[in-house]
């Protein structure tokens, strides 16, 4: 599965059903606010002791956080589990630059070039500072570490050109540290690269 529908879905679930207990928790507070104003009620009755009511509000959350994981953990465990066959990219990050490196040795900087519907891995570390290496069209955000190497993947879609930032502060010109994705045919790609090695 594509790992931006995972991230999507779970996003919109979170999103929806805080929404639903967000109206209906106040539109429940302003009837008992109504309902039981002091004014009818100078007593409050007492609740403490009634076991349904405990076991309704300590089950119904506890059944919608977990919820919430599994969507959660579904999502996070497509974006660590790469499929075979995807295109290894090596990215370093340095003040204030992005460097990738392919598979036959070629490098590029500033430019991530991939052939377009095709796995992609990302194999990311630092040179120097922490950055973050962020692709949001793709979902895709990870700490570049210095000696602490990781690795994300998304699968690139139609050709097109997107934006890559550094999400972390790392230095004095960090708003400038930008890079292109551009996601090209494969044949586009494959003569990039050979052009590119000559």
């Amino acid at each position: 599965m594509d790992p931006v529908v995972g991230i999507d879905r779970a996003f919109w679930y979170i999103l929806v059903v805080s929404a639903i207990f967000l109206t209906g928790i106040t539109l429940v507070m302003i009837y008992f606010v109504v309902r039981y104003r002091r004014s009818r009620h100078p007593q409050p009755a007492d609740i403490r002791g009634n076991w349904r009511l405990e076991l309704l509000w300590t089950v119904i959350p506890t059944v919608i956080a977990l919820s919430m994981f599994a969507v959660g953990w579904k999502s996070y465990t497509g974006l660590r589990t790469v499929p075979a066959g995807s295109v290894e990219i090596q990215v370093l990050a340095q003040m204030f630059s992005w460097i990738f490196v392919y598979g036959n040795d070629k490098e590029s900087e500033n430019l991530l070039v991939v052939p377009e519907h095709t796995p992609i891995k990302l194999n990311i570390e630092s040179l120097d500072v922490i950055h973050s290496f962020y692709l949001p069209a793709f979902r895709v955000k990870a700490d570049a570490v210095k000696g602490l190497p990781t690795y994300v993947w998304f699968r690139s879609g139609d050709p097109g050109e997107f934006t890559i930032l550094c999400a972390e502060y790392c230095g004095i010109d960090h708003a400038k540290m930008l890079a292109t994705l551009k996601v090209v045919p494969r044949t586009e790609y494959d003569a990039w690269l050979e052009q590119e090695g000559e």
